[in-house]
């Protein structure tokens, strides 16, 4: 396993940073102020993002995509990391998922959502069921040859923008030893179908406008053809987007670490206390070494946990590990950025607080810390019988 980049990699971490740098930074300002972010700047990134040939790039070639290997696109997903999240959400890569789309779907939802003709978004949380999957109340009956749907799923992120809705909903439930278990099922919803609502959901301190939406099913009526992948397969469905979207939080605190880093080693090589820089008293320049050290470590985790999904190899553990990391370092490299700007970390002068604030929610979404400490210890104790 090594991770000299090639020089294909090298330029895309190059054209990447460039992009994030030119047309993600000048805008950050504004969407921190009014929690927003215009059309014609949505629009913009969309359009030139095409341009440069990254749209989609996390699809194969065969539907439009880049191509791009779990290596590669972990390095994409790094750069972006360093801009503000709503914004580089129009730095388009849909949900890889919309793989599992047969037939009609594939011209109606996967090759327009591939083309950045439609955008998607994908719903699984809900009020009673955040790491509990299994727990979720949105239920689906039968009732001809249609599903009825009913009940609400919140925390939604990008669905103010999305065209339609990859949502997952309980289509049944089975008797376990354990006790009840529900079957859950992916739904392809399109912005529009009736007895479907989108509306705003809680005003969050982390990635300001990147906006979380709340869905509301009341009798929504889909027919058999929406359903994505097999019923009652839902859970197929999810594991291959919980990979792509636990690897993609990894990279993305490695490169807001790595931001906030820069930030606070010239503060430390400029601030003068004392009559020195105050990056030459130990009490900084340990802070900076290991902030420096950690983020390695973390990025070098992400990156392989992403070479073994090239390489066709077991990575559950492998990326539990690599989120788990890479979003706990993330915490503490911010917090020590800011505690080295002092009390001008806390002012909006500086992007210090944003990224200590913006750094909170990554142990939460797409697994929480504790999920994925559960998933690495069961992979490990399950062999020996424990």
């Amino acid at each position: 396993m090594h991770f000299g980049l090639t020089d294909e990699q090298e330029m895309i971490v190059s054209t990447v940073r460039s992009f994030v740098e030119k047309e993600i930074y000048p805008h950050e300002e504004l969407v921190e102020r009014t929690g927003e972010v215009p059309d014609e700047v949505a629009q913009d990134i969309k359009r030139k993002c095409m341009d440069l040939g990254f749209y989609a790039c996390n699809f194969p070639e065969e539907v439009g995509g880049a191509g791009l290997g779990h290596v590669d696109f972990a390095l994409v997903e790094r750069e972006l990391g360093r801009g503000s999240m709503a914004l580089t959400h129009f730095f388009g890569r849909p949900q890889n998922i919309l793989m599992a789309c047969e037939g009609d779907q594939r011209e109606r939802y996967l090759l327009p959502a591939v083309r950045g003709e439609r955008m998607d978004a994908l719903a699984m949380t809900e009020p009673d069921a955040g790491s509990d999957v299994r727990g979720m109340k949105c239920f689906a009956r039968r009732d001809g040859g249609d599903w009825v749907v009913n009940g609400t799923k919140h925390f939604i992120s990008g669905a103010d923008h999305a065209d339609f809705i990859i949502v997952f909903v309980a289509t049944g439930e089975d008797d376990t030893p354990k006790g009840p278990k529900k079957r859950i099922t992916a739904f392809l919803v399109d912005r529009g179908t009736p007895g479907f609502t989108i509306r705003d959901g809680y005003k969050s301190v982390s990635h300001r406008g990147y906006k979380n939406m709340v869905l509301e099913f009341d009798d929504c009526r889909l027919p058999d053809a929406q359903v994505l992948g097999e019923v009652d397969g839902g859970f197929a469905v999810m594991n291959e987007w919980l990979y792509a979207t636990r690897i993609t939080v990894a990279t993305m605190s490695v490169g807001r670490a790595r931001r906030a880093f820069d930030y606070a080693l010239s503060y430390a090589a400029e601030r003068r206390q004392f009559g020195q820089q105050i990056g030459k008293f130990q009490g900084v320049s340990f802070q900076i070494a290991d902030m420096f050290t950690e983020i390695d470590a973390a990025d070098w985790l992400t990156l392989a946990a992403a070479w073994r999904l090239d390489q066709g190899l077991p990575a559950n553990r492998e990326i539990a590990s690599a989120k788990l990391y890479a979003s706990e370092m993330l915490a503490r490299v911010t917090d020590a950025a800011l505690q080295i700007f002092g009390g001008m970390g806390l002012m909006d002068d500086f992007p210090i607080e944003r990224f200590w604030r913006d750094a909170r929610v990554e142990r939460i979404w797409d697994g929480t810390s504790e999920i994925q400490r559960h998933i690495i210890s069961r992979e490990l104790l399950r062999p020996l019988g424990a």
